[in-house]
């Protein structure tokens, strides 16, 4: 009789365990998307948030479900303020009962909320922020980054430009963005053949830039070769048109700077033939995701989809599909086994999250700048696709 008991209650508590689990599976899938939605980056939070919130409906075929699961958003605007964000994301884990996160717009905001991740376990894919140091020296094993990152930024670019006898001086934005770019440029550019010969930095927030300029063109004035001024510039301020107005070409300067949205090429204009490389311009990438991105797009918006509309799109579908491989299941270390080494589609094609750091290895755009008088911006006509295989993206982490 007791044998009988006992044997009842051994299947009630494995029906009851498995009924649990299934519950667990069955509730909706909460996302926290948290971008810099007020401050000098704004354009680029509304890019992303609309480009996630497109993925997700290609990625699901409009039924905004994956595994069984409703895909519930819960929307946070960090200010473009690292205390803000840190607050934010820590209520999202907690409060909030979110299965995992996305966002970090501003490097700076990104990289404060990298610990918060690590304390509650949960994971966080950082998009768009780009500083190497989110998947290098600050990163943990919960954090995922879709968007690109300086290295690949600078490696593009050093590829696009850089050749024996070409001389460079870089402008940069004085934080995380900046530094971070320069210093993985500097080493990129090394191997080309190309000599680094001044660095500049100044406040993000710059409008005048006489005198960070004039240094640039006082280091580059007695030197003998092809010189170019390369500039890494995010956000607000017009570095580019103070560069036109102080007239490079009377020392034999050029221009070279990687890609933008689409109100900051307009100032590419003044440049024809300005040479660089980009994460994304709608009219270079040729597979489904991107004409369906690219269509979508004009129809609901009447204009193309952007820099950072892409990169929105990108950090979807690499949720949806690691959900889709853990059959719902949304628990971080089955996500991060998940993860490693994912390859997903993208508007900018395959994307795979490299193992050791969870990186996402794409390709980069070289690019040299049209001026065509129907189209009201500067227009990025691709020199070379850079694949992933084509760039040696440095693991900066220690693993």
């Amino acid at each position: 009789m007791m044998r009988r008991v006992l044997l009842g209650l051994a299947v009630l508590l494995c029906a009851t365990q498995v009924f649990v689990a299934a519950r667990a599976e069955d509730k909706p899938l909460r996302i926290a998307l948290i971008e810099d939605r007020t401050g000098p980056l704004e354009a680029y939070a509304k890019q992303s948030e609309t480009g996630f919130e497109l993925g997700l409906e290609y990625a699901t075929h409009g039924t905004m479900m994956v595994a069984g699961r409703k895909i519930e958003l819960v929307k946070k605007d960090s200010q473009t303020k690292a205390d803000v964000a840190r607050n934010l994301l820590a209520e999202a884990y907690g409060d909030d009962d979110v299965d995992l996160a996305v966002g970090g717009t501003s490097s700076a905001v990104a990289l404060a909320m990298l610990p918060v991740a690590q304390d509650y376990k949960k994971i966080l894919i950082i998009e768009p922020a780009v500083a190497d140091s989110i998947t290098g020296a600050k990163w943990n094993r919960y954090i995922f980054r879709t968007g690109r990152n300086s290295s690949q930024d600078a490696i593009a670019n050093a590829l696009a430009i850089g050749k024996p006898g070409v001389i460079v001086a870089t402008l940069a934005q004085d934080y995380a963005f900046g530094h971070d770019g320069v210093a993985a440029f500097r080493t990129a550019l090394a191997a080309t053949g190309a000599h680094l010969v001044h660095e500049e930095y100044a406040p993000p927030t710059t409008t005048d830039f006489t005198a960070p300029l004039q240094r640039i063109f006082d280091s580059l004035a007695n030197e003998k070769g092809d010189k170019v001024i390369w500039v890494i510039w995010a956000g607000g301020g017009d570095p580019l048109s103070a560069i036109k107005a102080m007239d490079p070409a009377r020392l034999g300067i050029r221009v070279a700077t990687g890609g933008n949205i689409l109100p900051a090429l307009v100032a590419y204009k003044a440049f024809p033939g300005l040479e660089g490389a980009t994460y994304y311009y709608y009219d270079i990438p040729k597979n489904p995701e991107n004409d369906w991105l690219v269509a979508e797009h004009e129809k609901r918006f009447h204009q193309p989809p952007d820099f950072f509309t892409c990169g929105g799109m990108a950090a979807a579908m690499a949720v949806v599909t690691a959900v889709e491989k853990t059959h719902g299941k949304t628990d971080s270390e089955t996500l991060i086994a998940a993860m490693e080494g994912l390859s997903f589609a993208t508007p900018k094609g395959k994307m795979i999250f490299r193992p050791q750091d969870h990186q996402a290895l794409q390709s980069m755009y070289g690019f040299r700048i049209a001026v065509e008088p129907n189209v009201a911006w500067a227009v990025p006509k691709l020199t070379h696709e850079f694949t992933i295989e084509e760039m040696s993206v440095p693991i900066q982490n220690g693993r």
